[in-house]
Protein backbone atom coordinates (compact mmCIF):
# COMPACT_ATOMS: atom_id res chain seq x y z
CA UNK A 1 0.00 0.00 0.00
CA UNK A 2 1.54 3.36 -0.99
CA UNK A 3 -0.16 6.19 0.36
CA UNK A 4 2.01 8.92 -0.01
CA UNK A 5 -0.57 11.11 -2.37
CA UNK A 6 -3.92 10.14 -1.57
CA UNK A 7 -6.78 11.16 0.86
CA UNK A 8 -7.66 9.20 3.99
CA UNK A 9 -11.09 7.79 2.00
CA UNK A 10 -8.95 6.98 -0.67
CA UNK A 11 -6.72 5.19 1.85
CA UNK A 12 -10.13 3.30 3.79
CA UNK A 13 -11.05 1.97 0.48
CA UNK A 14 -8.20 0.38 -0.81
CA UNK A 15 -8.21 -0.95 2.32
CA UNK A 16 -11.23 -1.77 2.37
CA UNK A 17 -10.79 -3.75 -0.57
CA UNK A 18 -7.50 -5.68 0.67
CA UNK A 19 -10.01 -6.59 3.81
CA UNK A 20 -12.75 -7.90 1.22
CA UNK A 21 -10.01 -10.23 -0.84
CA UNK A 22 -8.90 -11.11 2.97
CA UNK A 23 -12.39 -12.48 4.20
CA UNK A 24 -13.10 -14.04 1.13
CA UNK A 25 -10.32 -16.11 0.63
CA UNK A 26 -10.86 -17.20 3.89
CA UNK A 27 -14.47 -18.55 2.81
CA UNK A 28 -16.39 -15.67 4.13
CA UNK A 29 -19.75 -14.01 1.94
CA UNK A 30 -19.62 -10.05 1.64
CA UNK A 31 -23.22 -9.58 2.30
CA UNK A 32 -23.06 -5.30 2.30
CA UNK A 33 -20.16 -2.98 2.20
CA UNK A 34 -20.45 0.15 3.55
CA UNK A 35 -23.19 0.04 5.31
CA UNK A 36 -24.51 3.36 6.03
CA UNK A 37 -27.19 5.49 8.42
CA UNK A 38 -27.68 8.79 9.86
CA UNK A 39 -25.80 7.44 13.50
CA UNK A 40 -23.27 6.37 11.24
CA UNK A 41 -21.40 3.25 9.19
CA UNK A 42 -20.10 -0.57 9.08
CA UNK A 43 -17.57 -0.93 7.00
CA UNK A 44 -18.32 -4.73 5.96
CA UNK A 45 -21.11 -7.16 7.04
CA UNK A 46 -19.96 -10.44 6.23
CA UNK A 47 -21.24 -13.99 7.11
CA UNK A 48 -18.86 -16.77 7.97
CA UNK A 49 -18.67 -20.01 7.48
CA UNK A 50 -20.64 -21.05 10.71
CA UNK A 51 -23.28 -18.42 9.12
CA UNK A 52 -22.56 -15.86 11.85
CA UNK A 53 -23.28 -12.10 11.07
CA UNK A 54 -20.14 -10.18 11.09
CA UNK A 55 -19.89 -6.51 11.46
CA UNK A 56 -16.41 -5.46 10.27
CA UNK A 57 -14.72 -2.41 11.03
CA UNK A 58 -11.41 -1.92 8.93
CA UNK A 59 -8.63 0.59 10.15
CA UNK A 60 -5.34 1.08 7.65
CA UNK A 61 -2.05 2.63 8.12
CA UNK A 62 1.35 2.94 6.74
CA UNK A 63 3.29 2.15 9.96
CA UNK A 64 2.85 1.58 13.55
CA UNK A 65 4.23 5.16 14.26
CA UNK A 66 1.05 6.54 15.34
CA UNK A 67 -0.42 3.11 17.29
CA UNK A 68 -1.97 -0.04 15.94
CA UNK A 69 -5.10 0.12 13.43
CA UNK A 70 -7.05 -1.64 16.28
CA UNK A 71 -6.16 1.36 18.62
CA UNK A 72 -8.29 3.68 16.59
CA UNK A 73 -11.60 1.53 17.56
CA UNK A 74 -12.14 3.57 20.56
CA UNK A 75 -15.20 2.64 22.74
CA UNK A 76 -17.27 5.65 20.97
CA UNK A 77 -16.30 3.87 17.61
CA UNK A 78 -17.33 0.69 19.03
CA UNK A 79 -20.73 2.00 20.40
CA UNK A 80 -21.76 3.77 17.32
CA UNK A 81 -20.57 0.33 15.21
CA UNK A 82 -23.04 -1.70 17.57
CA UNK A 83 -26.23 1.05 17.27
CA UNK A 84 -25.91 0.95 13.19
CA UNK A 85 -25.84 -3.24 13.50
CA UNK A 86 -28.64 -2.71 15.57
CA UNK A 87 -30.33 -0.62 12.68
CA UNK A 88 -29.18 -3.41 10.38
CA UNK A 89 -30.86 -5.82 12.08
CA UNK A 90 -34.19 -4.34 12.66
CA UNK A 91 -34.02 -3.03 8.99
CA UNK A 92 -33.55 -6.73 7.60
CA UNK A 93 -35.75 -7.96 10.46
CA UNK A 94 -32.67 -10.27 11.81
CA UNK A 95 -33.68 -11.99 14.68
CA UNK A 96 -31.86 -14.97 16.78
CA UNK A 97 -28.98 -15.61 14.63
CA UNK A 98 -25.64 -15.32 15.98
CA UNK A 99 -23.64 -12.02 15.16
CA UNK A 100 -20.21 -10.73 16.29
CA UNK A 101 -18.07 -7.72 15.62
CA UNK A 102 -14.55 -8.11 14.13
CA UNK A 103 -11.55 -5.84 13.42
CA UNK A 104 -9.01 -6.02 10.06
CA UNK A 105 -5.81 -4.04 10.45
CA UNK A 106 -4.09 -3.52 7.55
CA UNK A 107 -0.29 -2.30 8.31
CA UNK A 108 1.25 -1.32 5.27
CA UNK A 109 -0.45 -4.01 3.04
CA UNK A 110 -0.63 -6.77 5.45
CA UNK A 111 -3.85 -7.89 7.07
CA UNK A 112 -4.64 -8.94 10.69
CA UNK A 113 -8.47 -10.62 11.68
CA UNK A 114 -9.33 -9.89 14.97
CA UNK A 115 -11.99 -11.60 15.71
CA UNK A 116 -14.32 -11.11 18.07
CA UNK A 117 -12.83 -7.32 18.55
CA UNK A 118 -15.43 -6.24 21.15
CA UNK A 119 -18.76 -7.03 22.60
CA UNK A 120 -21.81 -4.72 22.61
CA UNK A 121 -25.44 -5.51 21.65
Amino acid sequence: MNYPDINNREKGDEGEEIAVAFLESAGYSILVRNFRVTRGEIDIIAEDQSRTLVFIEVKSVRDLRFGHPFSKITYGKQKTIAAVARQYLAVNKITNRPCRFDAIGIIAGKVEHLKNAFIMM
